[in-house]
Order: C-alpha cells, then sequence, then structure tokens
C-alpha cells in the first residue's frame, strides 16, 4: 500500500469512511491514554520533569555540532566506526557498502524509524537482499506489505482478525486464529530462524552519549538486543539529533519517554552498546557502525523556532491525543512520521511543496504540546509552517519549498480586502452588494465549503441597521456614534 503526503485530503476522506479503521484507531487510543494516565497520575510531577527534559534537549541542541564530533572522537575511541550521511541516498549507500564488504545476505532489522525514514529495506530489497523488520508490530506491516502507521505501535492499525488472516495467507501451514499469544509465537519462531543465519544487524538509537560514545537503545520485545549482538556485524543508524551530552541525561529523558509511549514505568530492555564485542567476551558483534543522518534536520537546526522540532525523543505521544490522528491513523498523512509531529518535522524532509497539506491538518487544540514529554510547542510551529507555506516575501522564506501554497489569485483577494478596509465608503458599497446579491453567496465554490455549510450574508448590513435608528453619523454614514 502506498501513500503520499500530496494526496493527503482524498487519502484522509478514504480513512474517514473506513469503520475498520475508526474502531481499530479509537479502541487503540484509548488504550494508551488511559495506560499513560496510569502511570503520570500526578500532573505536577510530570510538569517538572517535563521542565527538566526540555532543559536537557534543548542545551543538547545548542551544542549540537560540538557533540556531534565528541560523539565521533569516543565511538572512534570505543571501536565504533562512525559514518554521516546528508541524505537519505547516502545513508542507503554507506549501509549497503557495509553489507557487500561483509558478503551478507541476510539482515535482520531491530525497530527504527529512521531506516523507514531513509527507505532502507525498499533499497536492499531492490539488490538483492533480504531484510526482515524483528520487531513484531514491523514484522506484520512488512508481511503485509504496507508501512508503519504508528511510530511505536507500527501495526496498530490491525486487529487480531486482520493478523491472523495475514498469518494465515503468508507463513506456510499456518491455521488461522485470532489468539493474541498464539499469533505471537508464530512470529517469534519465524524471526528466530532468520537471526540465526543473520549476517548483518540493524538497530535504531534512542539516545547517543557523547560523554562516553554509547549508544542507548529502548525496546521490549528483544529483537533489538538480538540484532545487535548476534549478528557479526551490527549497524546503529540514526538522526543527528539523538545525541545528548551526558549519560546522566538519559534517566530523566527515559522515565518520560517509556510513560509516554506506552504507559510503562521502564521498558523490558534498556540496551547500551559502547563498541564491538572484546577479546574475553562471549557474545556481541565483530564490528558496530554508526551511520548519523542529517536529512533535513540542519535545515531546521537553523531557524531558532523550528529548532525545537528537534527536540523530539519519538515517543507518539502527541499522536495519541490527536483528535485527526485518532480518526484518520497514520497511513492517511502518507509520510514516515505521521500525526502532530509529523506536521512540523516532514517538511523539513521532504520540502513544503511535497506537505502542503500536512500543517493545516490540525484544529491547534494543544493536546499534543500538552502532553509532549520535552514540550515541544507544536501548535505554534504549525502557524509558522502555514505563514512559510504562503510566504510572499522570498527573503523571509527559510524552509525548502516554502511559498509554495501562495496563490497569485488569493493574494490579489486579499489585497483587494485591504484596500477596502481602509476605505470606508467602497467598504459599505461592497458590503451592500453582498447583502443585496446574498442569495447567489451559497453557489460559489469553495474550499470553505466544501466542509462547511456556506454563510448567507443578512438582507441590511449592520451599517444599515444602525443608521436606520440613528446610531450613525450623518455626514459619514459609516461611522457609528
Amino acid at each position: 500500500m502506498h501513500t503520499s503526503a500530496q494526496q493527503f485530503k482524498p487519502q484522509a476522506h478514504d480513512a474517514l469512511a473506513n469503520p475498520v479503521i475508526r474502531k481499530n484507531f479509537r479502541g487503540a487510543m484509548d488504550f494508551l491514554r488511559n495506560k499513560r494516565k496510569g502511570v503520570i497520575p500526578d500532573d505536577a510531577e510530570f510538569h517538572a520533569l517535563q521542565k527538566v527534559c526540555e532543559q536537557i534537549k534543548q542545551q543538547c541542541l545548542a551544542e549540537l555540532p560540538e557533540l556531534l564530533e565528541q560523539l565521533e572522537k569516543n565511538c572512534l575511541a570505543n571501536g565504533i566506526q562512525v559514518h554521516w550521511a546528508e541524505t537519505p541516498a547516502e545513508a542507503n549507500a554507506i549501509i549497503n557498502a557495509l553489507i557487500d564488504k561483509h558478503s551478507g545476505v541476510d539482515v535482520v532489522k531491530g525497530k527504527s524509524m529512521v531506516s523507514e525514514e531513509i527507505g532502507l529495506n525498499d533499497y536492499l530489497d531492490a539488490r538483492g537482499k533480504s531484510c526482515i523488520e524483528t520487531d513484531m508490530g514491523e514484522y506484520i506491516v512488512q508481511l503485509a506489505g504496507e508501512h508503519p502507521s504508528h511510530i511505536i505501535m507500527p501495526a496498530i492499525h490491525k486487529n487480531a482478525q486482520e493478523i491472523g488472516q495475514l498469518f494465515h495467507d503468508k507463513i506456510e501451514d499456518t491455521p488461522f486464529t485470532t489468539d493474541v499469544d498464539t499469533l505471537i509465537n508464530i512470529g517469534r519462531q519465524q524471526m528466530r530462524k532468520r537471526f540465526e543465519h543473520a549476517h548483518i544487524g540493524i538497530t535504531g538509537v534512542n539516545f547517543a552519549v557523547a560523554e562516553t560514545g554509547t549508544l542507548c537503545l529502548v525496546e521490549n520485545e528483544g529483537n533489538g538486543r538480538l540484532s545487535s549482538t548476534a549478528p557479526p556485524v551490527h549497524i546503529a543508524v540514526t538522526g543527528i539529533e539523538k545525541v545528548v551530552k551526558y549519560l546522566a541525561d538519559v534517566p530523566p529523558l527515559l522515565s518520560l519517554l517509556t510513560r509516554s509511549a506506552t504507559g510503562q514505568v521502564i521498558t523490558t530492555y534498556f540496551n547500551m552498546i559502547s563498541g564491538p564485542r572484546k577479546s574475553d567476551e562471549k557474545d556481541g558483534p565483530e564490528e558496530v557502525h554508526l551511520v548519523l543522518v542529517d536529512n533535513g534536520r540542519t535545515q531546521a537546526y537553523a531557524d531558532e523556532q523550528f529548532r525545537a522540532t528537534l527536540q523530539c525523543i519519538r515517543c507518539g505521544a502527541c499522536m495519541n491525543h490527536c483528535p485527526v490522528y485518532t480518526r484518520i491513523g497514520g497511513h492517511a498523512y502518507g509520510t514516515v512520521y505521521p500525526g502532530p509531529i509529523g506536521k512540523i518535522v516532514s517538511p523539513h524532509m521532504l520540502g513544503m511543496e511535497n506537505t502542503q497539506d500536512l500543517p493545516t491538518a490540525s484544529s491547534l487544540c494543544g493536546a499534543c504540546e500538552e502532553v509532549c514529554p520535552v514540550n515541544i510547542p507544536i501548535p505554534t510551529i504549525l502557524q509558522r509552517l502555514r505563514t512559510q507555506l504562503n510566504q510572499g516575501n522570498a527573503d523571509k522564506r527559510t524552509l525548502r519549498g516554502a511559498g509554495s501554497a501562495r496563490k497569485a489569485s488569493e493574494a490579489m483577494i486579499w489585497k483587494v480586502w485591504r484596500y477596502l478596509c481602509v476605505h470606508p465608503r467602497l467598504y459599505r458599497l461592497a458590503t451592500q452588494s453582498v447583502a443585496r446579491l446574498r442569495k447567489l453567496v451559497p453557489l460559489v465554490k469553495s474550499p470553505w465549503n466544501q466542509g462547511r455549510v456556506s454563510p448567507k450574508p443578512a438582507p441590511k448590513t449592520l451599517n444599515e441597521l444602525l443608521h436606520k435608528k440613528g446610531k450613525t453619523n450623518a455626514n459619514k454614514p459609516w461611522m457609528i456614534v
């Protein structure tokens, strides 16, 4: 299933018309919100910790260039080889070259949104390399030929009935069942076979510690640990914004990450990778590589307001509380990162010309900002993005594709409107004309009345009504007295 951000509106319309999607997401979002509420019962404690996490991320971003250099230095000292990629194409080429270097064919991959972002699976598949997802949710969507619909729970859009049928159709000699434990065991059996023979293991990174050159990986299923230790080569891929300054920065961030994401006080596994296997160790990879990906992040970093976008720790809480995401799901957005965070991240990665509808797909209710563990001002950034989309002054455009939604006809309409508003006589004439022709207004087709009841002007303008009651100046009839 292929979706595109450029087709957001028809995709959203289709999702709204799909009762299964509506039901699946409604139940899943209610469950996740209640789980989060259960582990964050004290608002005062949450906001205090939220402030700490926000300050940590802001400080790390303020020193980002220096911290990235420190991370590289300490990783190299630990035996971790570091690679830099400005674009998805560069990142894919680096990873593919590493696989070729080790004559790798079978690749296992732990959960990694950055690998989704760069389209790694499709890239490797086109070159004859088998890359299997080992996170259960990722495995399900891969088997279905889909992409994740949520950054934490990739297959959240599917119910047990759909997954049972998928396994029955795609996995040989698998009877149909809707029992969740049985389905999980079926998936595990498939993955275990791949772990035994994998040449390369690929994972994401939740936090990269500059102080120690340590890669931290947060997970629940153990697939990240197996992917990073069982194969002889481990490749970690992450965005440049994941670096933190100190190891002591990790505990507060981890505390809010797990509680915000899955409603857990702590996840089952927390992996700290500081280098390849040493001579006196019994397990672990022979080589560890770190691929640091830019892909539009430096564009966001260059603007002080947009820089807050890079504070995100990918918990997904904003999606779980968003009234838009809850109703249309993740695939409607047509981007790797859906929901509120996707609306402010994707324009930097894909260009504003390809994501025009995303910043406007929000009620600006503020629920996303309220629950964000690092306090990203998403509604404010969305409004700034809307301005950039329609920015007329090229000197004020800071993003790639800014001004792409600007229409000459719309700009002219607003100029005329402004002119009328500063010339009272013309304004009065215009409003009187609209009042006289009010029956024709509903016939005018516009984006406004495609989803709303068309407003019908009153038969008399306010000025006329006031004039009738003697509330206007006789010499200046447009003035109220």
